[in-house]
């Protein structure tokens, strides 16, 4: 979405768009499973986990740490990440607001 567009919608939408599209990648979802699983600050273990190169690795959690899914630490050279619990409410919060505004009390299709 171009930036001059954004300013057409709402703050809450364009935060949920930016979320929705940091989902948008099977990696990126992939090292959330694993930080959830995990229940922990992960540094090392995402390459042998999902085996992909340390650079690519690194690129998506930079994607989910700008829209604030995840959090890091520097401890020595290495950076720990783990969810950051904060936004992952405000994230479900989101996505549940939305997914509640369909209401269809017969169960039938509209079109």
């Amino acid at each position: 979405m171009g930036v001059t567009k954004s300013d057409l919608f709402t703050a809450e939408q364009n935060d949920l768009a930016n979320v929705a599209k940091a989902f948008a990648h099977p990696a990126r979802l992939a090292i959330i499973q694993y930080l959830l699983k995990s229940n922990a600050c992960i540094n090392g273990h995402l390459v042998s986990e999902l085996g992909l190169a340390q650079a690519t690795i690194s690129q998506h959690l930079k994607a989910l740490k700008e829209v604030g899914i995840i959090q890091g630490t520097i401890e020595g050279v290495s950076i720990s990440y783990c969810i950051n619990p904060r936004r992952w409410e405000e994230v479900k919060n989101l996505f549940s607001g939305m997914f509640e505004l369909y209401h269809n009390p017969n169960q039938q299709d509209c079109c």
